[in-house]
């Protein structure tokens, strides 16, 4: 009964907070970006705990998948954060976001990592994979966290495409992705919001982003045709939010990643 009137509470709010976002997406990842004024465990970008477990989890398959001869490209890079942290395992790290704030939050805060730099690009859109290749100098290796759940069919049809082309025959793709399994209210009272209340992390996110979905392995085999991808590994993942109930340990949502070749 209790989680039923949690959630008949929580409805007119979320219906609210949801009115709000931007149709266009682009307008609404440029006007959230520009609105946030500090990042880290302890800011106000839900996802972006900046986890060294979470980290940790990635690189067994990301060091044995991805070609560390080649440059890496961080799509939807946000402040940087996995940019440079990326940037330690291979000879140049490029975080590409399609909001030019998140770019200019990336680049202050990345100062100190001189293989690291940011672009403000649509990898979904028509010409970013040969804009990318051109910047990268050829093959690269992609790295995508928490992009996949948040576009729809026709987005992510058009960013394999791309990123198909920006791996070419050397590079490889790494994913993570929420994989929540439950509706809606499941998913915000599973990041702390009760009819007490919603988390600022939360709040912000809900009221001015697309509504997220899941990606998980049915979804990747759908989006990566396997006449066109080779799977090359796949699991369980856990994505780390920032701390956003007492005690101040990062929210972990479960998850889904894969790595993947592109058949030339």
């Amino acid at each position: 009964m209790r989680n039923l009137w949690d959630s008949l509470v929580l409805l007119p709010t979320l219906a609210k907070l949801s009115s709000r976002v931007p149709k266009n997406p682009h307008t609404a990842w440029e006007r959230y970006w520009a609105g946030i004024s500090h990042t880290g465990r302890g800011g106000q970008v839900l996802w972006d705990a900046g986890a060294a477990s979470e980290q940790e989890r990635y690189e067994e398959q990301i060091r044995g998948q991805l070609d560390p001869a080649l440059p890496v490209i961080d799509v939807g890079c946000g402040n940087g954060t996995f940019t440079r942290w990326l940037a330690g395992m291979f000879p140049e790290a490029i975080g590409v976001d399609v909001s030019g704030s998140a770019v200019a939050r990336a680049d202050a805060e990345s100062g100190d990592v001189p293989n690291a730099r940011f672009l403000a690009v649509d990898a979904t859109a028509d010409g970013a994979a040969e804009l990318l290749r051109a910047e990268a100098g050829g093959d690269a290796n992609v790295f995508l966290r928490g992009v996949l759940h948040v576009l729809d069919a026709e987005e992510r049809a058009r960013l394999a495409a791309n990123l198909h082309a920006l791996a070419g025959r050397g590079g490889r793709v790494f994913l993570a992705e929420t994989d929540f399994q439950g509706n809606r209210f499941q998913y915000v009272a599973h990041l702390g919001a009760d009819r007490r209340g919603i988390p600022g992390p939360l709040r912000r996110a809900i009221e001015g982003l697309p509504m997220p979905g899941h990606f998980g392995r049915r979804e990747c085999r759908r989006v990566f045709d396997p006449a066109a991808w080779e799977l090359l590994a796949e699991g369980p993942a856990v994505i780390e939010a920032v701390p956003m109930k007492s005690g101040g340990a990062t929210e972990r949502i479960p998850g889904y990643f894969a790595a993947l070749r592109a058949l030339n």
